[in-house]
């Protein structure tokens, strides 16, 4: 698919997405109602939304960015939307939104928004992943200048590779190794996902001079 019929898919969801806040409070009502989002509605989605919600607002507290990657992001000078696929039930959405918000939140280039998986399959057929609808999945853009900025996701470098070797050697991931790639998310403080990004911003502004 060309990338102006991505943007026109693009365009089409984009009044679906919502802010990350409104993104929590979504996550967090539906646990009231003892849902979680997307269309599979179990008690092992349930929990996985329950853990969810708890990792994003703990990591809201201990995800810190350095100084440097604060000048970076805040000499950005090209508008952009950051669109983020997820679900609440994502174990890997959970550090990565918060870290997401906190790189917005030191531009206003930058208008970061999360829009739900499953209601939006077409729009996820669009950025798959080695074929599958691996989440969260970023995609950088700017509808005026009908341009795609680049796209990101669902996990940081090394994290990917972590997996990579998993599925290679046991097919799935169990349950043991998702905790241990949860206890390597916290170990890594969020390093990872934001020199990811930080350099994905730094090629856009290259690339846009």
């Amino acid at each position: 698919m060309t990338d102006k019929k991505k943007l026109q898919l693009i365009e089409k969801h984009l009044d679906k997405s919502v802010t990350y806040d409104s993104y929590k409070k979504m996550v967090e009502d539906l646990l009231n109602e003892g849902k979680s989002t997307g269309l599979t509605q179990n008690e092992t989605y349930l929990n996985y939304s329950k853990l969810g919600l708890s990792r994003m607002k703990r990591w809201e507290k201990t995800a810190k960015l350095t100084e440097r990657q604060q000048e970076i992001i805040k000499n950005v000078k090209q508008s952009q939307t950051w669109l983020v696929i997820a679900e609440g039930w994502c174990g890997d959405a959970a550090p990565v939104l918060p870290i997401l918000q906190k790189i917005a939140d030191l531009n206003d280039y930058i208008d970061f928004k999360v829009i739900l998986r499953d209601e939006n399959d077409d729009l996820m057929q669009a950025f798959l992943t080695n074929g599958g609808k691996s989440i969260p999945k970023l995609i950088a853009f700017n509808l005026e200048q009908e341009k795609i900025f680049f796209t990101w996701g669902p996990r940081p470098f090394e994290a990917a590779k972590m997996v990579a070797e998993e599925k290679e050697k046991h097919g799935v991931l169990s349950d043991e190794f998702k905790t241990k790639l949860q206890q390597w998310y916290n170990k890594d403080k969020g390093e990872n996902i934001s020199n990811d990004l930080i350099e994905n911003l730094k090629q856009t502004e290259l690339d846009m001079k």
